[in-house]
């Protein structure tokens, strides 16, 4: 039974999530812990944190709607790739006992936190790739299977998604590095709001922490907003990356 102190720290977890996760990424690095922390089991922590913090993907992809003019064919491919590997990743969560998803928690949250922290690598190595149009493949196709796949995890877990299907996009789409990570936006909202409808009928979300947490993380996401120019990303990306090693250290000893 959750007592108020622990929605009060459900609610700043979640506020500092949307927070990170408008300013450099992995806000889940944060507020799933959290949730495992005051005893919610690991499965449904997941669940409830991908359904809270779901809506947040959606100002994302608003945010950068113009680089995804004349991308509109690209969308129509990979929005069902999206959806459908977004929905095998809930499919398998809901699956998964409870003892071995707590055993990949500590791997899930390593994987996550090691794609944060070379987040400036990919896109430095994409900044590149993507100015020199001759590397890649001449057709679209090409990213179709592993962005399924990464919605896959996306649908599973989700951390570090992002960054995975940026990572794709470079390899087999022929376009700038901004109008590739407009279209990665809306390829991890398709992801999260898939697995997050999908959720709404499993059963095992819990409610009042999932409105707790949406509000804290819309706030968050707005707060985050209006620091951009206070607070340098790359040094708060450092520090999620830091909780997010302790955390899997954590949960290895556990």
């Amino acid at each position: 039974m959750l007592t108020l102190s622990n929605y009060f720290v459900i609610a700043l977890s979640a506020l500092a999530a949307g927070a990170v996760n408008s300013l450099a990424g992995g806000g889940t690095l944060i507020s799933f812990p959290t949730l495992t922390a005051l005893g919610i089991p690991a499965v449904a922590a997941n669940i409830t944190n991908t359904v809270a913090l779901c809506p947040g993907y959606l100002g994302g992809a608003l945010a950068q709607g113009r680089d995804l003019q004349g991308q509109r064919k690209r969308l129509w491919l990979y929005i069902p790739a999206g959806i459908a590997g977004g929905l095998l990743g809930g499919i398998l969560l809901q699956i998964t006992s409870e003892a071995l998803f707590r055993e990949l928690v500590p791997y899930l949250i390593l994987l996550a936190t090691v794609l944060l922290a070379a987040q400036p690598l990919v896109r430095t190595w994409l900044t590149g790739r993507t100015q020199d149009a001759a590397t890649k493949p001449g057709s679209d196709w090409w990213g179709l299977v592993p962005v399924c796949i990464a919605a896959v995890y996306g649908g599973y877990f989700g951390a570090g998604l992002s960054i995975i299907v940026l990572a794709v996009l470079g390899l087999a789409v022929d376009d700038s590095l901004t109008r590739l990570n407009a279209l990665k936006q809306v390829i991890a909202l398709a992801t999260n709001l898939a697995a997050a409808i999908f959720f709404l009928f499993s059963g095992k979300v819990i409610w009042p922490v999932a409105l707790v947490m949406l509000t804290g993380a819309l706030l968050g996401g707005a707060l985050g907003g209006r620091m951009a120019g206070c607070v340098k990303p790359a040094v708060l990306r450092w520090l999620v990356v830091v909780i997010g090693l302790v955390v899997a250290v954590i949960y290895f000893i556990r």
